[in-house]
């Protein structure tokens, strides 16, 4: 794989990146409440009122009057929420409102903002990240359970572009984070995987090749605000080649994470 040049190429990475991260974005929010049983809440006030969409400019649709009981369903942000009503309507409601509603044991309901302690106690996250893959542009995308806050595996596709070839990569690997309660914090992965490289030339009929890889890596995380997390890190990859012409590969990647 020879390095891409084209600067085509910058513009559509970066509206692939914009892209994956809206995606993470929605997947965050529609497993805020997944996970669990949708809590159960009773109107306190005189009313609160449902609007079409999470923002002030969608309209009022419905209102639901005091002693009602409505299903919390998802969060959008930490200023809205989407509920469910007796009937069955669903709609989105302010969170300063829904602060005012009664749980089933009569108590003042409250909302926690996502801090930095939820990410040290997180269980499955989810990232993006771009970079170059000796001298080519790549893109990744990678899913990770923690075990415990210093230890987690992760799962990673990644799409790599030359000049000549593009390849396909798969991974996994352990990361090791000695340092979790540091908001920047240091880590060290460990991993293996296959690599396909598909060649584009069409003088020479050059067939797919697939191999092993393995790899080492080393970087660092810093928490920014609710679910999300900063990734930058830097990975050495051998790949193993049926030729006995072993490949050494560096990798410099950064990007966004969600975690759960």
């Amino acid at each position: 794989m020879d390095g891409d040049t084209r600067p085509g190429w910058r513009r559509r990475q970066m509206r692939i990146y914009v892209v994956l991260l809206l995606l993470l974005q929605i997947f965050a929010e529609c497993h805020a409440f997944g996970a669990k049983s949708y809590p159960r809440v009773e109107v306190a006030d005189p009313y609160i009122e449902m609007h079409t969409g999470a923002g002030r400019g969608y309209p009022i649709f419905h209102v639901i009057e005091r002693g009602k009981h409505i299903e919390i369903l998802k969060r959008r942000t930490d200023r809205w929420l989407k509920v469910r009503t007796e009937s069955g309507k669903e709609g989105w409601v302010k969170r300063s409102q829904m602060e005012k509603t009664l749980t089933e044991t009569g108590e003042q309901t409250q909302f926690t903002d996502r801090k930095f302690g939820d990410f040290t106690e997180r269980r499955w996250e989810m990232g993006a990240m771009g970079g170059r893959f000796k001298g080519n542009d790549v893109l990744t995308v990678y899913s990770g359970y923690a075990f415990t806050p210093k230890l987690s595996a992760e799962i990673a596709g990644s799409k790599i572009f030359g000049d000549f070839s593009d390849a396909d990569m798969a991974t996994a690997s352990l990361l090791a984070q000695p340092f979790p309660d540091w908001r920047i914090s240091p880590f060290f992965t460990l991993g293996t995987g296959v690599i396909r490289i598909n060649p584009k030339t069409t003088l020479v009929q050059d067939d797919e090749e697939t191999n092993p890889v393995g790899n080492v890596g080393i970087g660092i995380r810093t928490y920014l605000l609710r679910q999300f997390v900063f990734r930058a890190q830097y990975k050495y990859y051998k790949i193993f080649q049926s030729k006995d012409d072993n490949q050494e590969v560096n990798e410099w990647k950064a990007g966004f994470t969600v975690f759960f």
